[in-house]
């Protein structure tokens, strides 16, 4: 039967989010008169109200019950906002239900959404009698499951936002429309509704916008300290000075608006310029912050501690100036106990100190042997009794030394010896063959010096070709390829080495030679055995073996080498200079086997025409393969071919100048400050001046 209400006019609600939303959503009002009514909810609030009585309500509430108990329609008792109840309330409640023939009671809570469907669903089973007996689930463990329910429903819609919304400036209205379709904004939506999805938007919306400004104030922050490097790079400027002096000071400098961007409207966090990608000038304000006055106040410290680095240097190059105890040549180890002290240590690295100290070694040895050269020429007569090759013996070099031996200047050589000495051969080489290669000078060498004044000025015909091989940097260079398996090749690098000087020099007839050492035992087709390499261009190759073995590979690595370049403009290894040396082995310097090497020796540099050398006897160098007279005369052929190669006399006969107009005689000292280019510009400037036929490199 149907059943008056008086409800007439009332809104009907559908969801929560018409709460105080009525004019966003159809509205639809409760009819007038009778309307059917299958079943009732009786609601009690267990709450505890303000200026409410429990129990006057509990009276209403069975008195209502007793009105609808005639209508003999299913009732379901409801206890509304159990999120803040009382438990007396209710206790009472439940009481009342079971002294009303057992009604089932539903605790709820509409702002917690727990347990609403429940109460529906429960008093729909009790109308039609053919659906499930609906399990009545106490309030706190539904809002256990609630809140589970709505913690996944969250996560889902939280990945879904993250996915969506990349920018900052996204908008509610038009992300909302691009997931109205997805189950995880639906699901949440039904759960906890709009207005908690939008403010779970907001979040995620404002938290990128804090995660762009944070990038954006990275980024400013690391361009400060180069700001203040091209602004304020002076300490004397700013030493003393407040942050605020120091701002008014940026913005007097010519290039502050290279570097900064004032804003009209503070803080730039606040403003448009955080979206301004294209400007990356530092907003000004953001010098107000305390990470840029930390950066401020770094920078300042910097150059502090720059300025002590630098006198820390200044005072170190003052004690290596200044300290009797460092010497030309004296070991860093052997001098650091002198001159090192706490206040160094504090303040730079031990390398820094070891790169100054190798540097005024540098100059201190270049000076003495300058003022060595000079005693060697004070000294003129001592070298004056010499053979013509100028070789002298070992009494001779014993008497020179004597002589100079009480002099500073010589024993400022001390630790040097060997570079001492082989200043006194290239001098005395050059006492007898007084050329600009053999000048102590060189290549400042008077003769240099005009040559090149007059070659600056044109470029002969004959000379275009010549150019690239006299001014060859390599000429004093010996590149050797030293080829044998089985350890030879670097057990007779050693002895070599050992023969040379600490930077690798050697003498030859009274000259120093810059000698570089490869030795290959491997595959010479493999780029780490190749004979060149485009920082070694080999003048010649020692071949060396002790058996057939050694031999066999020591033909092989030649034919493949030549083999490599045929074809090839740069085929000069098809005319390398070869020489085959048999090596003794230890212990076995006589017998059938030596004499049976030597003479598939000599087969084999007959057919590859290259030069061969006995096996150095017995007893001559302990323990070494080939003897030191071997060695210098290998040496010494590789430079005669070397010479011939690259042309290197270039001296004009007499015949040559016969035809001159006018012969000119300089005599300057090498060294000498005074410069020649005064005397000779005047006539390479006359209009009359014109290359001499004869090709010489010092007439015109």
């Amino acid at each position: 039967a149907a059943t008056k209400l008086a409800s007439a006019e009332k809104l009907m609600y559908f969801c929560t989010d018409q709460l105080g939303l009525e004019q966003d959503f159809e509205q639809k009002q409760m009819p007038d008169g009778k309307l059917l009514v299958d079943g009732f909810l009786l609601c009690i609030d267990v709450s505890r109200g303000m200026n409410r009585n429990f129990d006057d309500q509990l009276k209403f509430v069975s008195n209502l019950y007793n009105q609808l108990a005639k209508t003999k329609k299913p009732i379901v008792v409801v206890l509304t906002k159990c999120d803040e109840g009382v438990e007396r309330y209710i206790r009472d409640a439940h009481t009342f239900a079971l002294s009303k023939k057992n009604l089932q009671v539903v605790e709820t809570s509409a702002r917690s959404n727990v347990n609403i469907d429940l109460a529906f669903s429960t008093l729909v089973q009790l109308v039609d009698k053919s659906r499930g007996k609906a399990k009545i689930i106490p309030y706190f463990e539904a809002l256990k499951q609630q809140s589970q329910q709505i913690a996944a429903a969250k996560d889902k819609y939280e990945w879904l936002v993250s996915r969506i919304v990349k920018n900052h400036n996204e908008t509610w209205s038009n992300v909302s429309r691009k997931m109205q379709s997805s189950p995880e904004y639906q699901d949440y939506v039904y759960l906890e509704g709009t207005q908690k999805a939008k403010k779970l938007f907001l979040q995620h919306v404002h938290r990128l916008k804090q995660e762009h400004i944070e990038r954006r104030r990275k980024m400013y922050l690391a361009m400060l300290p180069q700001a203040f490097e091209a602004l304020i790079p002076d300490l004397d400027e700013i030493d003393h000075l407040s942050c605020i002096k120091v701002e008014k000071l940026l913005e007097t400098k010519p290039d502050f608006l290279k570097w900064f961007i004032v804003l009209e409207e503070t803080p730039w966090d606040a403003t448009s310029h955080i979206d301004n990608m294209e400007n990356e000038r530092i907003p000004f304000d953001l010098m107000e912050t305390q990470p840029a006055e930390q950066l401020y106040e770094a920078h300042l410290e910097k150059l502090r501690n720059e300025r002590k680095r630098a006198e820390m240097r200044r005072a170190f190059k003052e004690n290596l100036e200044t300290s009797p105890f460092i010497t030309p040549g004296k070991p860093w180890e052997e001098a650091r106990s002198f001159i090192m002290n706490e206040d160094f240590y504090m303040w730079l690295e031990e390398s820094v100190y070891m790169d100054i100290y190798s540097k005024h070694q540098k100059h201190i040895i270049e000076k003495a042997k300058e003022e060595f050269q000079e005693l060697l020429l004070e000294y003129s007569e001592l070298f004056y009794e010499l053979e013509l090759d100028a070789k002298p013996s070992k009494e001779k070099m014993g008497v020179i030394q004597d002589v100079l031996g009480e002099e500073q200047r010589f024993k400022a050589l001390q630790k040097l010896q060997a570079e001492r000495d082989a200043l006194i051969l290239k001098h005395i080489h050059f006492v007898y063959h007084p050329t600009k290669e053999t000048c102590p000078s060189c290549p400042v060498c008077v003769d240099s010096k005009i040559e090149q004044l007059i070659s600056s000025r044109f470029i002969r015909p004959s000379e275009r070709n010549q150019k690239n091989l006299l001014s060859d940097p390599n000429i004093d260079r010996i590149n050797l390829v030293i080829l044998g398996k089985d350890g030879l090749a670097r057990e007779l690098a050693n002895e070599i080495r050992a023969l040379c000087t600490n930077d690798d020099k050697y003498v030859i007839e009274g000259k120093m030679y810059e000698l570089s050492l490869r030795p290959i035992e491997g595959n010479v087709r493999l780029p780490v055995n190749s004979f060149q390499t485009p920082t070694f261009q080999p003048h010649g190759c020692l071949c060396l073996y002790n058996s057939k073995e050694s031999l066999s590979y020591v033909v092989e690595s030649i034919e493949k080498s030549r083999e490599s370049t045929i074809g090839r403009r740069d085929n000069h290894l098809v005319h390398l200079p070869l020489t085959l040396i048999l090596v003794n082995k230890r212990g076995d310097t006589s017998g059938e086997t030596l004499h049976s090497l030597i003479q598939q020796g000599q087969q084999i540099a007959s057919k590859l025409q290259c030069v061969f050398l006995d096996p150095a006897s017995a007893g001559i160098g302990y323990g070494r393969n080939i003897n030191e007279k071997q060695i210098s005369q290998v040496l010494k052929g590789l430079l005669d071919s070397k010479r011939n190669l690259n042309l290197v006399s270039s001296t004009s006969s007499i015949k040559d100048l016969a035809d001159v107009d006018l012969r000119i005689v300089m005599c300057l000292m090498c060294g000498d400050p005074f410069n020649a280019d005064d005397i000779l510009l005047p006539i390479l400037q006359s209009q009359t001046y014109r290359p001499s036929q004869c090709g010489s490199s010092s007439s015109v």
